[in-house]
């Protein structure tokens, strides 16, 4: 770790990227970021030109020693990384607008976290993060997989019951995004409020 870190976000091109980033520059002191691949799928490389370029501007402008890769080549992205985050969407923005739609046309509401829009997310996302998994086990077998592709407790749960890898954290934005808004509502600091869910709180 005093040399810093490598870390690689597969799905680079990812208008979530840029609040990646961010977080990684406020936190540099505690999690010293030394590089940074950003990796994504040919039919999004102009995404990840652009996103890709504002990242190295957000890290120059802090001037931070952080060298940020963009590529299309997950297998050299992922040599020797330290952590890997996910946060890829298979199918593009098409099928999730067909995910959403089909349910809709038989009366049933759901997104790419439940109901029929999720389970159709989670059967076309699996298969690719066991093969994300697969190449972790031979490039980079100490990292730790932080997933924050949805559904993300569907994908997190089948890397644990159907691979070998246990390094995995699945995250989601939501619980906290809820507890600012209900601040926000009621007009108190985001601090005074407390939520509970099943398996833990926000």
């Amino acid at each position: 770790m005093s040399k810093g870190v490598k870390i690689v976000t597969i799905g680079g091109g990812s208008s979530y990227t840029p609040e990646l980033v961010e977080g990684f520059i406020k936190r540099y002191v505690s999690l010293p970021v030394r590089e940074l691949w950003l990796v994504d799928i040919p039919e999004g490389k102009e995404k990840l030109e652009i996103v890709g370029g504002l990242a190295k501007r957000m890290i120059k402008e802090a001037g931070l020693p952080i060298d940020v890769h963009l590529t299309l080549d997950r297998r050299e992205a992922l040599k020797n990384a330290d952590f890997v985050t996910t946060q890829l969407r298979v199918g593009l923005l098409e099928a999730r607008a067909k995910d959403e739609r089909i349910p809709l046309k038989y009366g049933v509401i759901g997104q790419e976290t439940n109901g029929p829009a999720g389970l159709f997310k989670g059967l076309r996302t699996i298969p690719v993060i066991l093969d994300i998994v697969k190449d972790m086990e031979e490039l980079c077998p100490n990292a730790w997989l932080i997933n924050f592709t949805n559904p993300a407790g569907m994908v997190t749960e089948a890397v644990l019951r159907h691979s070998n890898w246990k390094k995995i954290v699945g995250l989601c934005n939501v619980p906290v995004g809820m507890k600012m808004g209900i601040a926000d509502q009621l007009g108190v600091e985001p601090e005074r409020i407390h939520g509970w869910r099943c398996g833990g709180t926000f």
